[in-house]
């Protein structure tokens, strides 16, 4: 369902149409309201609300609306019409009757009408859909007119694409913004639905967390790991159909150096790796430029010392790789020292790869790759590795410093260099997910192997 309710107003009914929209005041706050000049203004004056204004019915602001009903921008038109002009108003109305009969759009020209139209629109479901052009593979164009067709008969869509200079999170507060405005009961079935990256995806949760709104998530990025992580299908269509079904599980976040995280940080070979899979080499190769960027990296990786701080105990660690991880697939390998990251337990699962060699030699680097295969089996069925190379504990907060300095890469996306400062915010998100054995209630104790 589009987005947009349109208003024309006769002259002597304008005081009615500007009583309408004082009434559904806060209905409107939650749509884009769209107007001839006149009309608009008027309401606008008197309401406060944005209007969108188009021309006057006399210099066609109606055949303006009849377009905008025809791109599928209209939920809804309103026009209040004198009927003691309504044959100098006949064939401009019956254009827009007509428009609106083929595009099966609600057309109300009495106040009656008018009331049944926006009390069934006050009830319906606003999602806010934080649309990447640029993510992924596929065709943007494409994608999104599938997202439209799936959701909009059950949902109201509004689209807002994400912009080079602009920051997702920022538009998701937005969004957030409108969705609390008013304090209606009906504002609190409304929600948001990130369409994207890894990236996208982590800012849209940023703005989100502990808010209580819901996040849809409509993946379309090279890992998609969040979504696999919890469960959620990585197919539009079934995306959307996830959504849709109306399930929702709350999960836990994390902030990492008070950048938001959903997924892990990684500190030395997953920030390098990560750094070698360069946006060329994922529009080329698609999620196998992350085995073939580990591989080249595995080759060249340095050891480094990290010194891990929890609840005032500090240890110190000879190390290649070191991870973080709030929530995390099975394909997130060097995370998986517990074989299972639970994304509501309220803690973060770490897991570091040590040496006790000054260096990394050949057979340091075999032992890596061997390494590697059984966390991958590991997450497979579930059960914790057992290795004198890997360390493993779970907390809700940690500290670490590596020297020499170590990249970092949050969510996919570098962020700097160590130090860093880890910390869970317990239950802090709610997603549209399958009701999944991993998803239900754990119990939060801190561990560690």
């Amino acid at each position: 369902m589009p987005i947009s309710i349109a208003f024309i107003a006769h002259d002597t009914q304008k005081a009615d149409m500007v009583a309408l929209a004082q009434k559904y005041h806060v209905t409107l706050s939650r749509y884009n309201s769209l107007a001839t000049a006149n009309t608009g203004k008027q309401i606008q004056s008197a309401t406060g609300l944005p209007f969108e204004l188009v021309r006057s019915q006399r210099d066609g602001g109606d055949i303006e609306i009849a377009a905008r009903v025809i791109a599928g921008e209209v939920a809804c038109v309103i026009w209040l019409f004198d009927p003691d002009h309504a044959p100098l108003l006949g064939s401009n109305l019956l254009n827009l009757l007509r428009i609106c009969k083929i595009y099966n759009v609600p057309l109300a020209t009495n106040l009656a009408t008018a009331n049944i139209v926006l009390q069934s629109l006050g009830k319906s479901r606003i999602a806010h859909l934080i649309f990447n052009p640029i993510a992924g593979q596929g065709n943007p164009d494409a994608d999104l007119a599938m997202i439209r067709q799936i959701l909009e008969p059950h949902v109201q869509l509004k689209i807002i694409f994400t912009k080079p200079n602009l920051n997702p999170t920022d538009q998701a507060k937005t969004a957030i913004a409108t969705i609390q405005e008013g304090n209606s009961t009906a504002s609190d079935t409304d929600f948001i639905i990130a369409s994207g990256g890894d990236g996208t995806v982590s800012a849209v949760a940023n703005a989100l967390i502990g808010t209580g709104i819901p996040l849809g998530i409509i993946p379309r990025g090279t890992a998609n790991a969040f979504s696999v992580a919890l469960g959620i299908p990585t197919g539009l269509k079934a995306a959307c159909e996830n959504i849709l079904t109306g399930n929702t599980c709350i999960v836990d976040a994390a902030r990492c150096n008070d950048l938001p995280m959903i997924l892990l940080a990684g500190i030395g070979f997953e920030a390098e790796t990560v750094e070698r899979a360069d946006r060329d080499m994922k529009n080329l190769l698609g999620a196998f430029a992350y085995f073939l960027a580990g591989a080249q990296q595995l080759l060249e990786q340095k050891l480094f010392t990290v010194e891990v701080e929890i609840d005032g105990s500090v240890t110190q660690f000879q190390c290649g790789a070191m991870t973080i991880a709030n929530a995390a697939p099975p394909t997130s390998v060097l995370a998986q020292g517990w074989g299972e990251v639970i994304p509501n337990d309220g803690l973060l699962d770490v897991t570091i790869a040590i040496s006790k060699n000054e260096s990394l030699n050949l057979s340091d680097r075999l032992l890596a790759i061997d390494v590697i295969g059984k966390l991958f089996a590991s997450a497979l069925v579930k059960t914790p590795i057992e290795n004198e190379v890997l360390v493993c504990f779970r907390t809700n907060k940690i500290k670490v410093t590596a020297i020499p300095p170590q990249k970092v890469v949050v969510d996919g996306e570098i962020i700097g260099t160590t130090p860093v400062e880890v910390v869970c915010i317990p239950n802090g998100l709610t997603v549209f997910a399958p009701l999944v054995n991993s998803l239900l209630p754990v119990k939060k104790t801190a561990e560690s192997h």
